[in-house]
């Protein structure tokens, strides 16, 4: 029994500890993201998972000393639109969790019941420098595609922090084709699905409404009320002003776009609206009817006009959201500021999602931290460290362990040589 309880007690003293280490990362150029901007020979400190100081001070006594002389220090990044963890093999219907066709239930479906933080692009995302996702579905049978969450990339069971971040909607081209065929449909059908959240008591008579079954309108009703924001992805110019004509009509909607490709077209209106938009800034073809206006001058152009930008790629969300810094430096090689790309994979989802305390180095922040071998944004560089939550990560993955295993066949044994071979 004594014995027990004081095995019990180191493991309380051993964890209280762990939870008290300060962790000082000295002598790199820490990128802030807040006012103070980029300070170079920095020392960034960590306690209990938050940042505590940021500066050109010297490390507390007892403090484990992370030297990053010569290396960049950043907020981790935040890719703004992901679906990794939902998705393992693309063409595998089995391993692809993103949209659901044959199910009735369509705004009731949540991202978080399907996140798998086991899957590997969770542990290759996390070593590009990526430390949170926000987990999108899809629209697959009507325009709305679900709730989306947020996770961290640490490989936890416990990832997900927040399981309602967003719901999701397909207007344009793709949501015309779910709701009848035209757009004018998809407004239709969007209408009265607000109409069936806001007056449930028709239910009572007649059990369901316009287009919404009651189980589906009740979910509907925290978006109507701001509670939680609408994505909508939309294209062209005409279908973005009729989403901020949308957001006059329905000033409690807390709409985010995604796609814009022609934003560009309207970025004024879109500037006045204060609608954040998450762009690809690599999309310059005419990809579809929708899309003809694509340049890859868009953020630059949303940029100066003072629209709320952040990055992600749509099209490749499963496996390659880890290359969000790259779209954010072909971003500024097309007349973006360095500050406002980095901000778009960092502190810009952060605020978007309404997670303050992630995306900058300041007091008080989560100490989601990034070290890299260089500018974050060149190709060529790579991060050496990542921390999540002021804990430091693995840095491996399925594809760094098979290139390590067969990076020199003549030290492999005899008969896995001969296999390779």
């Amino acid at each position: 029994m004594i014995r027990s309880a004081l095995t019990c007690l180191c493991l309380v003293i051993a964890a209280l500890t762990a939870q008290a280490q300060t962790i000082a990362i000295t002598g790199g150029k820490v990128v802030t993201n807040t006012d103070n901007g980029i300070i170079e020979d920095a020392t960034v400190i960590i306690t209990n998972g938050k940042i505590t100081s940021v500066g050109t001070g010297t490390a507390p006594d007892g403090a484990t000393i992370v030297d990053a002389t010569g290396q960049w220090v950043t907020p981790g990044l935040f890719a703004p639109f992901s679906t990794v963890g939902l998705v393992e093999i693309g063409a595998e219907d089995a391993t692809n969790d993103t949209r659901a066709g044959g199910s009735a239930l369509q705004i009731s479906l949540q991202a978080a019941d399907e996140f798998n933080p086991d899957a590997t692009a969770v542990d290759v995302t996390r070593i590009e420098g990526i430390t949170r996702v926000a987990l999108a579905l899809t629209a697959s049978s009507g325009m709305l595609g679900g709730y989306g969450a947020i996770a961290d990339t640490s490989g936890d069971f416990n990832s997900v922090s927040k399981d309602k971040a967003f719901l999701y909607a397909a207007l344009g081209e793709r949501g015309a084709s779910l709701s009848g065929g035209s757009r004018a449909a998809a407004w239709a059908w969007l209408e009265a699905a607000f109409d069936d959240a806001r007056h449930p008591l028709r239910y009572a008579n007649h059990g369901e409404g316009d287009v919404l079954s009651r189980r589906e309108a009740a979910r509907l009703a925290p978006v109507l009320n701001g509670e939680i924001p609408l994505m909508i992805s939309v294209h062209r110019a005409s279908d973005l002003l009729k989403v901020i004509e949308l957001k006059q009509e329905e000033p409690d909607l807390d709409i985010i776009l995604i796609g814009a490709e022609e934003g560009w077209r309207v970025a004024d209106e879109l500037a006045a609206s204060g609608i954040p938009v998450i762009i690809n800034p690599m999309e310059n073809l005419p990809a579809s009817f929708e899309m003809l206006g694509a340049t890859m001058e868009n953020a630059a152009r949303l940029g100066e006009a003072g629209v709320t930008i952040a990055f992600a790629d749509p099209g490749e969300a499963s496996h390659n959201s880890r290359l969000i810094a790259q779209l954010a430096g072909i971003a500024v090689a097309n007349g973006l500021d360095w500050d406002t790309a980095f901000a778009a994979i960092s502190s810009t989802p952060a605020m978007i999602y309404g997670r303050k305390d992630l995306g900058t180095l300041s007091n008080g922040a989560t100490a989601d931290v990034v070290i890299w071998d260089g500018d974050p944004l060149e190709l060529m560089s790579s991060p050496v460290a990542v921390y999540i939550d002021g804990q430091p990560q693995d840095m491996t993955s399925r594809q760094t362990r098979l290139r390590d295993r067969y990076l020199n066949v003549s030290d492999m044994p005899d008969d896995e040589r001969v296999a390779y071979k």
